[in-house]
């Protein structure tokens, strides 16, 4: 099942336990604006290239729209729809006033120069900036994008609109970016299976974690279980596979990492299959990679009590089933991954105020917010008597149906 689908299916699964009528229920769905431009940018060799941009616009029921933009050759319609829809239940359940969002550019940022990549995202730019803003919509960086492209976004949108560091976030420190954006998402994990582990009596302290995927969200993750005395017993990239039962040295891997652009050859542990992170033994299980990773092959050899999704939609809900008949908790990745989106909303709210917060504050106010969502999605679990997963559901899709219903704009 792709992502449109098992989202589209979840969203149908709350709308019944909510007791959404059909009308509303359609309307949520339905897109408020796909954009497609076409970009053509003169290459360093003096040819001309074209692109094509797009930007599915989900919702702006509970505030302006919100979410990232990538840079990839299969940029799948179906796939920035769900991933769009996402981020309007996403923004809910983190309580952030925000609606959903996703975008890109179909191309491979790997064979473009600086130059050419710069001039692609200004063209981009100048085909979209009436269409964004501060109030309207405020893009993010996403897989193959970062805080340089939000730069060059950034002055593009302001040569029409004058300084406007809010409409977009993820930029650089020196450009109104803010302190602690880097680790966010990361530190929303381990603030995410905080909650999950004290509502079970438990700490991170001593517990066993396996992470799949060691980029920004997986490395940060596993920096901050290691400074909170988790033990990480297994870690995998796409370079390779490693483990060590008795603990991985943390701050030695990140170095290796570093130094080595990968996991793979570290001394500190033995080299396993990449698949077999999934099924390693420990108590936690970090996908922090791709979708789709845990599903009906793999799901009955997981030996993790508990899985919390750092990645988009790791588990396919054929898994999803199995894994809850054998009581494997799951926190969803619209709760547990949402720190990145919630650091972002700090970061627009310091741009619009024109005053910067010290990263203790980003941090505390972070772990706040990640707190009081795990209450609320607990809360609507006891209401409907259902999962994490469609707690966290019912949650996103009935704060964005009350904004809907109070603004007048059901069908």
């Amino acid at each position: 099942m792709n992502a449109l689908a098992a989202t589209n299916r979840n969203f149908k699964l709350a709308a019944r336990l909510l007791g959404l009528d059909s009308k509303l229920e359609k309307s949520l769905l339905i897109p408020f604006r796909e954009i497609k431009v076409e970009c053509t940018i003169p290459k360093d060799d003096g040819t001309l290239a074209s692109f094509v941009g797009f930007r599915v616009q989900h919702d702006n029921a509970r505030g302006p729209m919100k979410g990232g933009i990538r840079y990839h050759p299969e940029v799948d319609p179906d796939e920035v729809n769900a991933l769009a829809q996402l981020m309007t239940w996403k923004t809910a359940v983190a309580n952030i006033p925000y609606g959903g969002a996703k975008g890109g550019i179909g191309c491979n940022p790997g064979d473009l120069s600086i130059s050419e990549l710069e001039r692609l995202t200004r063209v981009f730019t100048q085909k979209i900036h009436d269409l964004i803003g501060i109030h309207i919509d405020v893009p993010a960086p996403d897989m193959g994008t970062g805080p340089q492209t939000m730069a060059w976004i950034l002055d593009e949108y302001s040569k029409f609109h004058g300084h406007s560091p809010a409409v977009v976030t993820g930029k650089p420190i020196d450009l109104g970016g803010s302190l602690g954006r880097d680790a966010a998402t990361g530190r929303g994990v381990l603030f995410a299976a905080e909650a999950l582990l004290n509502e079970h009596g438990k700490t991170v302290s001593g517990q066993r974690f396996a992470i799949q995927g060691f980029g920004n969200v997986g490395s940060w993750a596993a920096q901050l279980i290691h400074e909170q005395g988790g033990k990480v017993v297994a870690v995998s990239d796409i370079t390779g596979a490693i483990k060590n039962s008795k603990g991985i040295d943390v701050p030695s891997l990140m170095k290796h990492v570093k130094e080595h652009k990968g996991v793979k050859g570290f001394h500190g542990a033995d080299a396993i299959e990449p698949q077999s992170v999934l099924v390693e033994d420990c108590d936690i299980l970090i996908p922090a990679a791709l979708g789709g990773v845990i599903n009906r092959e793999n799901a009955n050899d997981i030996k993790a009590k508990f899985i919390v999704e750092a990645a988009n939609h790791p588990t396919d809900p054929e898994a999803d089933e199995i894994l809850s008949k054998k009581g494997v908790v799951i926190l969803p990745d619209i709760y547990a991954n949402s720190g990145g989106v919630t650091v972002s909303y700090f970061e627009w709210v310091q741009n619009i105020q024109g005053f910067m917060w010290e990263e203790e504050k980003v941090n505390d106010v972070l772990k706040t917010y990640m707190t009081k969502g795990f209450k609320d999605v607990k809360e609507m679990c006891k209401t409907h008597d259902c999962d994490l997963r469609m707690g966290a559901f019912t949650l996103g899709v009935n704060r964005v149906a009350r904004a809907t219903v109070l603004r007048g704009w059901e069908a």
